[in-house]
């Protein structure tokens, strides 16, 4: 342990702070919903006062947990709190909130591509999610977990490595998983609430976006559209797309999958799932984006049957040469450059 460890810097923060609040980024995920709410029952362990605010509402399933329910969506107010966490947020602007110019930050996240913009930055990304990195730090500020706490940051886990099948799965992951279920985590409930709850509309959405497969001839990049018709058509609102697009991804030779979802006239959120040798963070970061090494995204904006066929190409120059420029240069992750061989 060293006076700049940023686990040891982190606890003497909280301790010495009584307001605190804890934000995420943007279109929040499980990882980042269930370890909001594992921090702040943390620090109510403490005798200190946790709110979450986020920027963007709950998407389904998670908006079910009802725990949830003491997430504000809405802006974090320019004064009133000791200390601002941001979870999974690679600068401020990534988690939506304009009023934290003058709050001390700390910022924990699993994802290389982070900009060291906070007070403590705690960046990890051998972390499988950071729902393992508040465990760590629970551990290391002594903190006995609730059983509560603990299927917080298991479902946290389970969710962010894809019920352990993507690549940021590791033995500590599993390590982690099975202290928390020895405190009471259970496996069983978090499973079926994750994967076994889905509408008959999320079904026939599936077959729908299913429908609009691509595959280039090199059979190695696929595509797949959700367009705003779908949603409208089944009256959704929100849905969690991730088993879309892993089903894509198990199609024999695909190592990239391009899932492009119509936000707006022409915008479109594509997110990138990749396999084997194939670094979707690198790939993201071409376009402005990014990510994990499996698991990135990106903004585009054009017409789509430009977008559809342009992007892909592109992609597969990329990966014909197996190296990606990046924007992030000597950064805590070398693979953030370059393809692996």
């Amino acid at each position: 342990m060293t006076r700049n460890d940023p686990v040891l810097l982190i606890r003497k923060k909280i301790l010495s702070s009584q307001r605190i609040v804890i934000t995420s980024h943007l279109r929040p995920d499980g990882d980042s919903l269930c370890t909001s709410l594992a921090l702040a029952g943390l620090i109510e362990l403490l005798g200190k006062q946790a709110r979450i605010i986020n920027h963007d509402p709950i998407p389904l399933p998670f908006s079910q947990i009802p725990e949830l329910k003491r997430i504000t969506i809405g802006q974090v107010p320019p004064r009133g709190f000791d200390l601002v966490i941001l979870l999974e947020c690679a600068n401020v602007e990534r988690s939506g909130m304009k009023h934290l110019d003058r709050y001390f930050k700390i910022s924990i996240d699993h994802h290389y591509s982070n900009d060291n913009y906070a007070d403590i930055n705690w960046i990890d990304p051998t972390a499988s999610a950071v729902g393992e990195m508040a465990f760590l730090l629970a551990e290391r500020m002594g903190i006995a977990l609730t059983p509560q706490i603990a299927d917080h940051l298991y479902c946290a886990i389970v969710s962010d490595t894809g019920c352990f099948q993507f690549s940021n799965t590791s033995a500590r992951a599993f390590e982690v998983c099975h202290k928390l279920v020895r405190t009471g985590a259970n496996p069983i409930k978090t499973t079926e609430f994750l994967f076994n709850t889905n509408s008959p509309q999320k079904i026939k959405l599936l077959g729908q976006v299913l429908s609009t497969l691509q595959i280039n001839p090199r059979g190695n990049i696929a595509t797949i559209t959700m367009f705003s018709r779908h949603l409208r058509a089944l009256h959704l609102r929100e849905i969690d797309t991730e088993d879309i697009t892993t089903l894509a991804r198990s199609i024999k030779g695909v190592e990239v999958v391009l899932f492009f979802k119509e936000m707006a006239r022409n915008t479109f959120r594509v997110s990138i799932r990749s396999k084997g040798k194939a670094n979707a963070a690198a790939i993201a970061e071409c376009f402005n984006g990014g990510g994990h090494i499996h698991a990135a995204g990106f903004t585009a904006v054009g017409r789509y049957d430009d977008l559809v066929r342009d992007i892909p190409r592109k992609i597969e120059s990329l990966l014909r040469k197996r190296t990606v420029p990046s924007r992030r240069r000597g950064g805590p992750s070398a693979p953030a450059d370059r393809w692996t061989d």
